[in-house]
């Protein structure tokens, strides 16, 4: 069973941590190893369960992605796609000749892992053996069907969420990163199983995302969108986040929770125009942590690396129930945290694009729609997306190759 870790709001938390040493090289990879490192020099393993996830397997893949796709990412290394890039369709047919999404080494043991701490996380939620399950390395919510998206490969948020409507009846989805996670709003807009709710920029080009776009025939008013402007800060997003998350607990009435906790949202990112502080950040999993229902929490992407290792350590923290110091001298030789070398930093000095009008007439709009969704809708368990099946000569030939 997992630890008991008791939060602000007095309730005991079990708090199971899913983290792979051995993932693969890369930028993520590295954000989760100076993530683990600083949970660490904070001493905050002693209030979780440390596992380590398995492996996810084709059948697990397949559930969602296409089985040509997932066995084309098995079998791509960097010396292929080289030399035919150029000449098979393929890579751009699955989308891996972009500069977003590379073919490294060791890009399928790595898509296994990340994706197999969500599915573990999930499985750990389900058997009622953790309150709160963590997979950082997780939360690559652009992967399609059938293509990969912003360095993300296989969508572990829809893989996981489809493990949890094995047990839960209904799931929310909350993602509060910078870019739209469309592949999973994709995945669930014509179904009521699944609530999802967008906080994302609303400059960059997405296909979905806009306000207007609440989900189709029985998921009508169960996508909900919030396309903000840069420069957002705390206080606006606080103003949106609360109301809106509130009223969809209400009405909705999940029984699990899935908290995408995208760090490019904060001030600072490389990619990302928001200014949300770490503590504002962090504030969002606060209030979701305060309706103590089954929760599972995954990183997304960031752009900054001493900021998402922040972001993540203090998040941890909120998991735990535990106010963390702004000096940790243990990570005074990490260069990715100078010069100051805390675990907070300032907002960058940026305009809110933001008006008090625009996060109100968000925010009505929302309130809106969510008054149109039936009250806890009792679902049916055959009600999920339709899945792609493998079967079991194929399972086994794909883990002996």
């Amino acid at each position: 069973m997992a630890s008991l870790a008791s939060g602000p709001d007095g309730r005991k938390r079990r708090v199971s941590y899913f983290y792979e040493p051995y993932i693969s090289d890369g930028m993520e990879s590295q954000q989760i190893r100076t993530t683990h490192k600083l949970i660490r020099s904070y001493y905050l393993l002693r209030y979780m369960d440390i596992i380590r996830p398995r492996a996810a397997h084709h059948s697990d893949f397949t559930k969602f992605h296409s089985p040509e796709y997932i066995s084309f990412l098995r079998s791509v290394t960097p010396e292929s796609a080289r030399l035919k890039t150029a000449t098979d369709p393929s890579f751009k047919r699955f989308n891996l000749d972009a500069w977003d999404s590379p073919v490294f080494s060791g890009l399928f043991p790595y898509c296994r892992l990340y994706a197999g701490g969500s599915i573990s996380a999930a499985e750990k939620l389900n058997r009622h053996e953790a309150d709160i399950a963590i997979n950082w390395s997780g939360g690559m919510h652009r992967a399609k069907i059938d293509k990969a998206c912003g360095f993300g490969y296989v969508n572990d948020v829809v893989l996981g969420i489809l493990e949890l409507l094995n047990v839960f009846k209904r799931v929310l989805y909350i993602d509060i990163g910078y870019y739209h996670g469309e592949a999973v709003q994709e995945a669930f807009h014509k179904t009521d199983r699944v609530m999802t709710v967008s906080f994302h920029n609303s400059e960059v080009d997405q296909k979905r995302g806009d306000i207007t776009d609440y989900g189709v025939g029985k998921g009508e008013y169960y996508s909900l969108n919030a396309p903000l402007k840069n420069g957002l800060d705390d206080a606006s997003f606080a103003t949106l986040f609360v109301p809106i998350i509130q009223k969809a607990m209400e009405v909705y009435q999940p029984e699990a929770i899935v908290l995408l906790c995208g760090p490019d949202s904060l001030s600072g990112d490389a990619l990302g125009k928001f200014n949300l502080s770490v503590k504002g950040h962090g504030a969002c999993l606060g209030y979701i942590r305060s309706f103590n229902v089954p929760l599972l929490l995954l990183g997304g992407q960031g752009h900054t690396l001493g900021n998402v290792a922040r972001c993540w350590c203090y998040e941890t923290g909120v998991a735990v129930g535990k106010e963390l110091n702004d000096d940790c001298p243990m990570i005074a030789d990490d260069d990715c945290f100078a010069p100051s070398y805390k675990l907070h930093f300032e907002p960058n000095p940026m305009e809110n694009l933001n008006t008090d009008g625009d996060i109100a007439k968000i925010k009505k709009t929302l309130l809106k729609q969510l008054s149109q969704v039936i009250h806890a809708p009792s679902v049916q368990f055959q009600d999920t997306p339709p899945i792609s099946q493998v079967t079991e000569a194929e399972e086994e030939d794909m883990e002996t190759r």
